[in-house]
C-alpha cells in the first residue's frame, strides 16, 4: 500500500489549491487539489508533509492538523493509504509549482471546481462544522467513485 499525504492551506477564508495541468500522464491531470505527496523512506507523514509542502509551494508550515485518513481502492493502481491535513499557519512566499498551477481559492467555492468525486467526500468534512477526526474508505472503478464508507471519531 502506497502511504501520501495531503494539506489544504487555509488563509483569509480560502484553500490553496492545485491545478494539475503540467504533468504528463497526470492522473490527476485537469483535477484540482490540495498539495501533497508520496511519504520517501522512512519518513513520517508529518515529515512528508512539511517536505512536500515545502517543495510543491515554498511555504514553511508552521501551524497544521491531522484530520483524517483517506483509504483509496481502484482496479487502476495499487491500494493508497493517505494522511489529510489543514494547515493554518506558513512561512515564506509561494514559487512556481512543476505540478500545476497554484491558487487561492475562496472555501465556498472549493465544491464548484473540479475534482475526484470522491475528494467532494472529504472536502465537505473539512468545509463543514465538524472538525472530527475521521476515516474514509473510497473506491473507485476507473474514474467512477462505486463505494464510499465514512467514520468520524
Amino acid at each position: 500500500m502506497v502511504i501520501t499525504t495531503l494539506c489544504y492551506i487555509e488563509n483569509d477564508g480560502k484553500y490553496l489549491m492545485l491545478h494539475r495541468v503540467k504533468k504528463h500522464n497526470d492522473i490527476n491531470e485537469g483535477k484540482w487539489i490540495g498539495v501533497g505527496g508520496h511519504v520517501e523512506g522512512a519518513e513520517t507523514p508529518e515529515e512528508c508533509l512539511i517536505r512536500e509542502v515545502k517543495e510543491e509551494t515554498g511555504l514553511t508550515l508552521t501551524s497544521y492538523k491531522f484530520r483524517g485518513l483517506v483509504t483509496f481502492i481502484s482496479d487502476g493502481c495499487e491500494p493508497e493509504l493517505m494522511c489529510l491535513f489543514t494547515a493554518d499557519g506558513f512561512e515564506g512566499n509561494l514559487i512556481e509549482c512543476d505540478e500545476g498551477e497554484l491558487s487561492w481559492i475562496d472555501k465556498d467555492k472549493v465544491l464548484e471546481l473540479p475534482t475526484w468525486e470522491g475528494d467532494r467526500v472529504f472536502l465537505e468534512l473539512l468545509l463543514g462544522e465538524n472538525d472530527s477526526f475521521f476515516s474514509i474508505k473510497l473506491r473507485y472503478q476507473g474514474d467512477k467513485l462505486i463505494e464510499k464508507d465514512v467514520k468520524l471519531y
